[in-house]
């Protein structure tokens, strides 16, 4: 039987694309997985994207991203993820 806790801790990869790079964007998100209780990390791909694997509740995952989108700076113009296996025993959410 599947889990569908909203307890339930999953890991997503996220890839953002749009005026995402020069922006702040990796450091906002990092401020923004802290207060959120997300692990993970953040990196700027060669192509203009950013990647992102981020671990925790749905609902956590979802309220770091709002926090994102809320900087004026930074512009999402496509997001695409999928859910990826967990990493056990991970801490904090880095910049890479």
């Amino acid at each position: 039987m599947e889990d569908n806790s909203p307890h339930k801790i999953i890991r997503k990869e996220i890839c953002f694309r749009g005026h995402v790079q020069g922006v702040g964007f990796r450091y906002r998100a990092k401020y923004a997985a802290g207060g959120c209780g997300v692990t993970g990390w953040v990196k700027n791909e060669w192509d203009g994207s950013v990647l992102m694997e981020a671990q925790g509740t749905n609902e956590q995952i979802n309220e770091m991203l709002k926090l994102i989108n809320q900087s004026p700076y930074i512009q999402i113009d496509d997001l695409n993820y999928h859910e990826i296996p967990i990493v056990a025993y991970e801490r904090g959410f880095h910049v890479r």
